[in-house]
Order: structure tokens, then sequence, then C-alpha cells
């Protein structure tokens, strides 16, 4: 395809509505190994997932994340978001990225794949980068997802840079941060679910 389409930039973006997020409700909490055990067998009721990790931020020059330490995964209905602290959590969510035939969709996923390979010691099967979609329909910047949601929804979605640079690695996450988290997987997923009709 030789036309090369354009995102929108801030300005524009900054004057649509604001894109309907997953809240609360519709957000679980997975940080015991009952509560993995049942967010598995969920997900595996859907064809896809919307998926992202969060990582405790590094200040300091030459320091190395030990992360990921959150991991979320989204379909349409509901968000589960994974404190790999616990080890329970931890496995279930290695099962989870390792399953085959399950499309992973999310933005910039090359530094999470490394991360998840690092630290879970699996290689995570069927991640896909939305952002070659997106390259694929003739779009030439990444995309990411704000301009995603942008082009398909003609909306504007969302984040917290306090929340993005928040603790990840804290044993109690706050609500903002579930919010976040969940929300970063479920648009992903939302835009998965608009590319591949």
């Amino acid at each position: 395809m030789n036309t090369r389409l354009t995102t929108p930039d801030k300005d524009a973006i900054a004057l649509l509505p604001p894109f309907e997020r997953v809240g609360l409700d519709r957000i679980t909490l997975v940080d015991t190994g009952p509560k993995a055990r049942e967010a598995h067998r969920q997900l595996l009721e859907s064809p896809a997932w919307g998926f992202d990790t969060e990582s405790k931020p590094t200040f300091k020059v030459g320091e190395q994340s030990d992360g990921p330490h959150v991991l979320q995964l989204s379909t349409a209905e509901r968000a589960w978001v994974f404190q790999l602290h616990d080890p329970d959590c931890s496995a279930v969510a290695a099962a989870l990225l390792a399953h085959p035939g399950i499309d992973k969709a999310g933005f910039g996923l090359g530094d999470d794949r490394k991360r998840i390979i690092h630290k879970l010691g699996i290689e995570p099967l069927g991640i896909l980068e939305l952002n070659t979609l997106f390259h694929q329909r003739g779009y030439r910047k990444d995309m990411g997802v704000k301009g995603a949601v942008a082009v398909l929804f003609h909306q504007r979605f969302i984040k917290s840079k306090k929340a993005a640079t928040s603790n990840w690695a804290n044993p109690r996450l706050s609500e903002t941060q579930l919010v976040y988290a969940a929300n970063d997987a479920y648009a992903a997923f939302r835009v998965w679910e608009a590319l591949k009709v």
C-alpha cells in the first residue's frame, strides 16, 4: 500500500470525547492462587486478550528493573490485573502467556516480551504487536494506544502519568493503578477487535 496515513496530533486528540474505560466493577485483582486459577479458566474462553505489563520504574543510572511486576489481560467484558510477586499468580500468568492459539494484542511489546522471558522463564506465544497491523494499513509512525483509539473510535484515551510512573512492585495496588493497568489491556483488546473485522 503506497498511501501514507497520518495519526492525529495531541491537540486534535484533546478535542475528542473520552474513550469509555472499564471500571473497577469489571476489573479483577489477581493476587492469590485461587483467583489466578479462576482468571485462567475465564480467560481461556476468549479467542484473544488485550495485553500489557507494568514494571516499577527505575530512576538511577544503570539501575536494572526486575519487572514486570504486574501483568494485565483483558477481554471485551473484563480485565484481570495479575500481581507477579505471588508465586501462584506468576505461574498461572506464565501458563497463560505460553498458551498457543490465543492472540495477545498490545502496543510496544518488544520490551514486555524480553522482560517476560527473563522473569517468567517462558517464551510468550501469540504476541500480536498492534503497531504492525497499523503499518500494514499505511500508517508510517508507531501508533500507541492513544493514537489507535483516536483513529478507530474518534475518542480520547486518557492515561495518568502519575499512575504510569507509580510503584508497580507495591504489594497493595491503588484503585488508580488498577484502573490504569486494566484499561491499557482493555483498550488494546478493543483495538484488536476493531482491526480484525
